[in-house]
C-alpha cells in the first residue's frame, strides 16, 4: 500500500509539473503569428480577415465558390467640405449656464438642444466602394480547407483542393505600390476560371468594362444629412494572366483555363485635404495600377513583407506557448478563458499592432471607429471619430509600441481641428484659440452633434492636444515641439476664455460641461453639469503642458503666468462618501452605476494624475470606482480597464480584463468581447477595443508616465516568465530586451537616444553590468521628461472610508545616462 501511495503521489507530481511547464510556455515549441481558420467566410464580415495599407482597406472572405474580397478607400467620405456650428449658442450661453448653476440640468439640456447642437450636419459617413466578387463554378465541393492571415507578413493566404486540384489565393495590400493584389494559382496548368464583377451599395455608382478588358466601378459618394455628396472616386480592376485568356462583357470579366492571374485593384478619389477637393480621381488610381501592374506578384511580395516589416519587426513578445497555440484562431478565441495558452495574448496584442500599421500610415487619413474597414453604406455611428474616448484610443499604442510614424493622421488631425474649430470657439462661444465636441469626420466639423447628451462635451481640444505632447516626450523633437505648440496654446486659450467661477465653490469651471455620456439620476438624468471631473482633469493637464512647452521654447511667459494662476483654481479632485473618486462636483455617485464610460479616471490613464506612489489616497478612490463599475462591458471600455487596472499595479485583475475582452461575441449579440476574426465588439464592430488591449498589455509590461520607467508593475500571475522587446518610454528610452522568470526581473537592456537620468523602479534588486553610477533613487527625477506636476491635496468626504492598498516592494534606481548608450541590468 505505501508503495502505491508513493506512485499515486509521484504520478500527482508529474502531472503537476508538466502542467507547469505549460503554463510558463516551455511545452511547446514557438508558434507563427497568424490569424487561420478551418471554414470560409460564408456572409460573415466579422469572419473575414483585413488587410490594408493606410490607403486601401480590404477584407478577405476566403470563400470558395464565391469569394468576397470588400474594398474600402481611407478618403471615401459621404459629403463634402462644410460647418456644422450653431449660431445660437452665444446669445443663450449664459441661460444655459445659469439653468446648470442653479441645479435644472434636465432643462439646461432641453435648451442645449436647440441652441448648441448643430441644426445642419451631424457628421458624415465613412463608406464602402464595394466588393469584388470572384465567382468559380464547379468548386461547391471541396477539401483540405484553410484560410489565414500571417501578421508576421501582412499576407492572407486561402488554399482548398477542388476536382483533384489544390488552388491558392494570396492577397496583400502593399505599403510601397498602394494597391490591393491577389494571385490565384493552381497545381495543374490551365485548371483556373472564373468570372469577376463588382457589387456596391454605392447609389450613384457606375460598373463597367474598359477596351482594355479592365473592370471599373466610379461614381460620387452620398448626399447626407444636407451636404450634397462631393467624393469623387474610381476603382480599377486589371489582370495579368499566365496563360487562359480573358474576356469581357459589359460589367463583368472572365478568365478561362489559366495556370495563374494576378488581380490588380486599385482606387483613389479627388479629396485633397478637408477643404478641397481638386484632385482627379480617375488619374490617381490609373497611375497606382500602372506602376504596380508593371511588377509581378513575385517581385512585389518582398517589398510589400519589407514595407511592412520595418514597422511590425520592431516589437517582439513571448509569454510562452502552449498545445492550445496550435488550434484554430476561432477555436483558441472560444477555449481561452478554460485554458492555458498565453500566446494567444501574443497574437492579439501584435494583431492590434498589425491593425494599426495596415489603417493608419504617414500622410493617410486617421484610423476611424473601424479603422480602414466597413462594409456598410449607412454604418455605426457613421464610423466616425468619437473624440471623447475611441479615436484616441485608437492611438494609445503608437507611441509605446514603437510605431510613432503612425501616430501623424492623428496628430495632423489635431492640427487641422485647430484650424476649424477657431470658428466654432469664435461664433458659439465668444472664445479665442479652439474648440471641438465629441465627434469629428474628415471635413474636420467641430461643431456640436447628436444631441446634448453627447454633443455639449468640450474637452476634445485638450485631450487631444496631449498627443501633441506625448509624441514629443517620446521623441524628444524639439523641433516638433515648436511646430505644433501653437495648437497647445489655442487649445488652452480658449479654456482660459470659457472657464467661468462656480458661484458656489468658486472654483473655475466649465459650463456648459458634461461626464461623456452618463446621465446621473441625481442630475434629473442628464449629462449636463458644470466642472465635471474628467473636464479638470483635462484642463489641468493641458495647462501644465502649455506651461512646461512654453518654458523649453522659451516664449511666453506672460501667458504662462495666467496659465499657473488659473490652474490654481481649478477644482481638486474628491473623494466621496463611498470611497469613489467622484465623477461630479456633488458627491452624487451611485455604487450601482455600471455605465461603460468612466471618464473621471482619466487622471489615471491616459494622464498621470493619480498614482499608488504618489497619491494613494486617490489611488485607493480609483479603485473603488472601477469596483463599482465592474468589469464586463462594451469592447472599448474593457479595453480601457485593462489599462486603468495596469496603473492600479493588479496584473490579475488586469488579466481578467483580458479575458473578458477575448471572450466571443457573434454577430448580432449584445454585450462586448471578440468576433471570430478577432475583430473588438462593442458591439458591433469597433476597432478601439483592439488598440486599447494593445496598450494595456504594454502597461502592463512597462510604464514611463509617472515620472519614471516601472518594469513589469502588474505582471499577472499567468505570465511567470516571460519577455519582450522593443517597447519604447517616454524620454528615448527603448527597452531592447527584458526577460522575467517567477514574476521577476531577470534581465533588462535599455538604450537611450536622448540621454538624462534614468530612473528604473523594478520588482527585485538589480546591478548594472559593465558600468557605475547606478544608485539608490533620491527626490525629484532630474530627467527633463519626466517632471511631473503635482496633484492637488483631494478633498475627502467625512463619511469616506479610504481602503489603503497594500503594493508590491520594489527598488527603485538613477542612472545617468548617454545619448546612444546601451544599459544592460541583471538580478543580482
Amino acid at each position: 500500500m505505501m508503495i502505491n501511495h508513493a506512485c499515486r503521489k509521484c504520478g500527482f507530481l508529474v502531472l503537476f509539473f508538466l502542467m507547469l511547464l505549460a503554463a510558463n510556455g516551455l511545452a511547446q515549441p514557438k508558434q507563427p503569428l497568424k490569424l487561420w481558420y478551418k471554414q470560409p467566410s460564408g456572409r460573415v464580415w466579422e469572419n473575414a480577415l483585413p488587410i490594408g495599407n493606410g490607403r486601401m482597406g480590404a477584407m478577405i472572405y476566403g470563400n470558395v465558390e464565391k469569394e468576397l474580397i470588400q474594398l474600402n478607400e481611407h478618403t471615401v467620405w459621404s459629403g463634402g467640405p462644410n460647418r456644422n456650428d450653431n449660431p445660437l449658442a452665444l446669445d443663450s450661453l449664459a441661460l444655459v449656464r445659469q439653468l446648470i448653476f442653479d441645479g435644472k440640468q434636465k432643462e439646461a439640456e432641453r435648451l442645449a438642444n436647440r441652441v448648441i447642437i448643430t441644426k445642419k450636419s451631424h457628421g458624415q459617413k465613412f463608406e464602402p466602394i464595394g466588393s469584388l466578387q470572384l465567382a468559380f463554378e464547379g468548386h461547391e465541393n471541396f477539401s483540405d480547407y484553410r484560410r489565414e492571415l500571417d501578421i508576421e507578413r501582412a499576407v492572407a493566404t486561402t488554399t482548398y483542393t477542388a476536382n483533384g486540384v489544390t488552388y491558392t489565393r494570396q492577397a496583400i495590400a502593399s505599403f510601397p505600390d498602394r494597391v490591393v493584389v491577389m494571385r490565384l494559382s493552381a497545381n495543374k496548368a490551365g485548371s483556373l476560371s472564373f468570372g469577376a464583377t463588382f457589387a456596391t451599395p454605392q447609389k450613384r455608382a457606375t460598373i463597367a468594362t474598359t477596351p482594355a478588358k479592365e473592370l471599373t466601378i466610379s461614381g460620387i459618394t452620398s448626399d447626407h444629412e444636407s451636404v450634397k455628396g462631393m467624393v469623387q472616386y474610381k476603382g480599377i480592376v486589371r489582370m495579368k494572366l499566365e496563360g487562359g485568356t480573358l474576356t469581357a462583357n459589359d460589367t463583368a470579366l472572365m478568365v478561362r483555363g489559366a495556370n495563374a492571374v494576378t488581380i490588380y485593384i486599385s482606387a483613389a478619389t479627388n479629396f485633397i485635404n478637408y477643404s478641397d477637393l481638386g484632385g482627379d480621381a480617375d488619374k490617381r488610381a490609373a497611375d497606382f495600377l500602372n506602376k504596380a501592374y508593371a511588377k509581378s506578384f513575385a517581385a512585389m511580395l518582398p517589398t510589400h513583407v519589407a514595407g511592412y516589416q520595418k514597422y511590425f519587426n520592431r516589437v517582439k513578445l513571448d509569454l510562452g506557448t502552449t498545445e492550445a497555440a496550435s488550434l484554430p484562431t476561432d477555436e483558441r478565441l472560444k477555449g481561452f478563458n478554460k485554458v492555458a495558452d498565453p500566446n494567444f495574448v501574443t497574437l492579439y496584442y501584435q494583431f492590434g499592432r498589425y491593425l494599426l500599421i495596415s489603417s493608419s500610415q504617414p500622410g493617410g487619413q486617421p484610423a476611424n471607429l473601424q479603422g480602414i474597414w466597413n462594409d456598410k453604406i449607412n454604418p455605426p455611428w457613421d464610423s466616425k471619430y468619437t473624440i471623447n474616448i475611441n479615436a484616441q484610443m485608437n492611438y494609445w499604442p503608437a507611441e509605446k509600441t514603437a510605431l510613432p510614424e503612425l501616430h501623424e493622421p492623428f496628430l495632423r488631425m489635431t492640427r487641422e481641428l485647430a484650424q476649424t474649430g477657431q470658428q466654432t470657439a469664435r461664433d458659439m462661444y465668444g472664445a479665442r484659440g479652439w474648440a471641438a465636441h465629441h465627434n469629428t469626420d474628415i471635413w474636420r466639423a467641430t461643431g456640436a452633434i447628436d444631441g446634448a447628451t453627447w454633443g455639449v462635451w468640450s474637452a476634445a481640444g485638450g485631450w487631444m492636444s496631449q498627443h501633441l505632447w506625448e509624441h514629443y516626450l517620446y521623441s524628444g523633437d524639439k523641433a516638433f515641439l515648436a511646430d505644433i505648440y501653437p495648437v497647445i496654446k489655442g487649445a488652452a486659450t480658449f479654456y482660459v476664455d470659457f472657464l467661468v467661477e462656480h458661484p458656489k465653490h468658486k472654483w473655475l469651471v466649465i459650463n456648459p460641461d458634461s461626464s461623456p455620456e452618463n446621465a446621473p439620476a441625481a442630475h434629473q438624468g442628464s449629462s449636463l453639469d458644470a466642472g465635471t471631473t474628467m473636464t479638470n482633469q483635462i484642463i489641468f493637464e493641458l495647462f501644465s503642458t502649455a506651461i512646461r512647452a512654453a518654458k523649453i521654447l522659451n516664449k511666453d511667459a506672460a501667458f504662462s503666468d495666467t496659465l499657473e494662476q488659473l490652474r490654481k483654481r481649478l477644482p481638486p479632485m474628491q473623494i466621496g462618501q463611498h470611497g469613489q473618486l467622484q465623477e461630479w462636483l456633488d458627491d452624487i455617485d451611485d455604487p450601482k452605476d455600471e455605465h461603460r464610460h468612466i471618464s473621471h479616471l482619466y487622471g489615471l490613464f491616459p494622464a498621470n494624475q493619480i498614482s499608488a506612489y504618489r497619491t494613494p489616497e486617490l489611488h485607493s478612490a480609483a479603485k473603488t470606482t472601477l469596483t463599482h463599475r465592474g468589469d464586463v462591458s462594451t469592447g472599448w471600455s474593457m479595453g480601457w480597464k485593462v489599462n486603468w487596472w495596469a496603473r492600479m499595479l493588479d496584473g490579475n485583475h488586469a488579466y481578467k480584463l483580458i479575458q473578458n475582452q477575448l471572450s466571443p461575441v457573434t454577430p448580432g449579440s449584445r454585450g462586448g468581447g471578440t468576433y471570430n476574426n478577432l475583430f473588438d465588439a462593442h458591439p458591433p464592430f469597433q476597432i478601439d477595443g483592439n488598440f486599447g488591449c494593445t496598450s494595456g498589455i504594454t502597461e502592463m509590461l512597462m510604464q514611463s508616465a509617472g515620472g519614471e520607467v516601472h518594469l513589469l508593475p502588474a505582471l499577472p500571475d499567468v505570465w511567470q516568465a516571460g519577455s519582450v522587446r522593443g517597447i519604447k518610454a517616454i524620454g528615448g528610452f527603448e527597452l531592447v530586451q527584458m526577460e522575467w522568470k517567477a514574476g521577476k526581473l531577470v534581465k533588462a537592456v535599455v538604450r537611450s537616444k536622448l540621454g538624462g537620468n534614468l530612473r528604473l523602479r523594478v520588482p527585485n534588486a538589480v546591478k548594472l553590468v559593465g558600468g557605475t553610477g547606478l544608485r539608490p533613487a533620491t527626490g525629484n527625477n532630474a530627467n527633463i521628461y519626466y517632471q511631473v506636476d503635482a496633484t492637488p491635496t483631494p478633498i475627502i468626504s467625512e463619511k469616506a472610508k479610504v481602503q489603503p492598498i497594500a503594493l508590491q516592494e520594489t527598488v527603485v534606481y538613477d542612472l545617468p545616462t548617454v545619448g546612444g548608450k546601451t544599459y544592460t541590468f541583471v538580478a543580482q
